[in-house]
Order: structure tokens, then C-alpha cells, then sequence
């Protein structure tokens, strides 16, 4: 069995920390009632963690340029073979297209409130978004977007979630065993 390398795996686990982590902090944001200096540091922190997100996937997309994942099963179907590959295209798209249009949120926004990456590096809005003189309908299209496309990334991760497992679990391929950091994996021998 061919493995991905280790840093396509770390870059996996890595991101899917970070991107369970934000929208954990979405779903606070947008459905919790909170003060608003506690509501303020939550923002702040989606953004930083966002940006993260946004930066590591550019460099998995290059790294998978790079180093190609391990090829699927060779028994797998040719309809399976196109829907794996469906679902990892929709998930790089989401993992780049979110932190896009979030930071097209912030940078459209009414409010102007400054983006400081973890409370240490300023990061600039997007210059065509920030000079519009009128902000709010573009303003309300980016955060339908991102709205919608977090509901829509939940999804996707829960298919990919399910997909692993039933790789593992029923048909008992090396699928997942393939991704998952040494550690966790069970010894052969």
C-alpha cells in the first residue's frame, strides 16, 4: 500500500483541526448570545484561523502538485472513482472558497473593524471590496455565500467522514489507513 507522505497527512489532520475548530466558532457566532467584547475576540479568531486555513490549503494544493496522492483502489468502481473525485474537488473548493469569501465579508463590511491575525500581523482588506461606496448589498451576497457554503462544507465533511469509515470498516481497504499519522495506525506485522 502506497501512503501519502507525511506532509500531505500532517496538512490533512492539521486543516481538518482548524476547519472543525471554525466552524465550531460560526456556529457560536451566529447562533449563541454573547457580549459584544466576547463576540468581538470570537470574530477576530474565526478570521485568524480562516486565513490559516486559506494559506495551507494554497500550499497542500501545490504540495498535491507535487507529491500525487496514492492512487484509489484498483478494484474500486468507475462511478465511485469519479464521486471520490467529485468530493475531494468540492472540498478544495470549499476549503479555499470560504476564507475567500469571508474575507470578502470583512473587507466589504459596513463596520471597518481592522483584521489582526491572532492579535499580532494586520492583515489588509481586499482594496476593491473596501472602497466601494455602497457597501452593504455586497456586504449581504458575500455572507449569504459563506453562510450557505459552511452548511454546505458540514455536508461535505460528513460524507467524507462516512466514506472513510466505510472504506475501513466494510470493505476493509487501506483507504483511510493511508492517511492517518503513523501513530494511529494499527501495526501489520
Amino acid at each position: 500500500m502506497r501512503r501519502y507522505d507525511p506532509v500531505a497527512v500532517t496538512l490533512h489532520w492539521v486543516m481538518a483541526l482548524g476547519i472543525l475548530t471554525l466552524i465550531g466558532i460560526g456556529l457560536v457566532m451566529v447562533h449563541a448570545t454573547l457580549g459584544p467584547s466576547r463576540l468581538f475576540a470570537l470574530y477576530q479568531l474565526h478570521k485568524s484561523i480562516g486565513i490559516t486555513i486559506l494559506i495551507a490549503a494554497c500550499l497542500r494544493l501545490m504540495w498535491r502538485f507535487v507529491r500525487p496522492p496514492p492512487p484509489l483502489p484498483p478494484d474500486m468502481a468507475p462511478g465511485e472513482r469519479r464521486l471520490a473525485g467529485l468530493a475531494h474537488l468540492a472540498l478544495y473548493a470549499e476549503m479555499v472558497g470560504l476564507p475567500l469569501t469571508g474575507w470578502a465579508v470583512v473587507s466589504s463590511s459596513v463596520f471597518a473593524i481592522p483584521t489582526v491575525l491572532f492579535g499580532v500581523i494586520p492583515w489588509p482588506d481586499l482594496p476593491w471590496l473596501s472602497s466601494l461606496p455602497d457597501k452593504k448589498p455586497v456586504e449581504a451576497v458575500f455572507s449569504a455565500i459563506h453562510a450557505y457554503g459552511a452548511y454546505l462544507l458540514i455536508a461535505l465533511i460528513v460524507l467524507h467522514g462516512f466514506a472513510a469509515l466505510r472504506h475501513h470498516f466494510v470493505l476493509h481497504d487501506e483507504v483511510l489507513a493511508r492517511m492517518l499519522p503513523n501513530f494511529l495506525r494499527r501495526s501489520r506485522r
